[in-house]
């Protein structure tokens, strides 16, 4: 089982900001993605995951094509996002923030709320306890019922990831999740991660922080100036020269 982008271009006006990208990984594998800023990478994401059509090129999921399926369509196959800045709904609760992001709730529709009460109750009783097992996993029982506006930098990028669980994910690219996070919730978010994928869950992580991402991943790719750079092992792939003068400045 795997997950494929094949030649992924896309261009904004005539200019490409995405030249023939090539990913590959294990539906269950644990990969990193860096690069300068203006590299591409969240452009990437964006149509990996369906927020953007890309100009060329091809998505497969599992063997499936997700080419012309929009976010939502993905995500219910069990690829879904999270996004450097986090979008929470700051005026709701942690849990309700969780709850929220669940799909297939009879109670979006209309027709739902006033013909189905019955299973409108039900279904939010069973919504609520998968809830508190995320908050419980994130360690996030403090905060459960506090308004998400006024979570830290870290517990935000916490409730991003529950979120996603929420959706009961087969793979999730995390965009930059440790950014503008305290070292000591850097580690418990790894912990999270490393015990996710140990569960078969997988994970395509963009990230700045090399020291904390290397330590985290078995596989890297390297962007630069909208192409891949560079991919394998972490550590031969920063030693290589190219990388360095690249993303690194030229620095051994």
């Amino acid at each position: 089982m795997t997950f494929e982008a094949v030649d992924i271009c896309k261009a904004f006006d005539g200019f490409e900001v995405l030249r023939n990208v090539s990913i590959s990984m294990p539906l269950d594998g644990l990969v990193g993605l860096i690069g300068p800023n203006g590299a591409g990478k969240s452009t990437l994401f964006s149509v990996i995951s369906g927020f953007m059509p890309p100009s060329s090129g091809h998505v497969t999921f599992d063997g499936m094509s997700m080419d012309g399926m929009s976010a939502s369509a993905r995500a219910r196959q069990g690829m879904v996002r999270t996004f450097q800045v986090p979008k929470e709904f700051s005026h709701l609760t942690v849990r309700e923030n969780l709850m929220a992001a669940a799909p297939g709730q009879a109670g979006e529709s209309l027709s739902g709320l006033f013909l189905r009460p019955g299973l409108i109750r039900q279904q939010e009783k069973a919504l609520k306890a998968r809830a508190d097992e995320v908050i419980a996993f994130l360690r996030l029982d403090r905060v459960a019922d506090s308004s998400a506006g006024l979570l830290s930098g870290g517990q935000k990028k916490l409730l991003e990831l529950g979120r996603a669980l929420m959706v009961e994910p087969r793979l999730i690219l995390l965009d930059e999740p440790f950014a503008g996070v305290n070292p000591v919730l850097i580690a418990e978010i790894m912990e999270r991660i490393r015990e996710l994928n140990g569960r078969g869950i997988g994970f395509f992580i963009i990230e700045h922080d090399l020291e904390a991402l290397t330590r985290l991943v078995s596989h890297l790719y390297v962007m630069d100036q909208g192409a891949i750079l560079a991919e394998g092992e972490p550590a031969a792939v920063l030693a290589e020269k190219a990388v360095r003068d690249a993303y690194l400045g030229g620095e051994a």
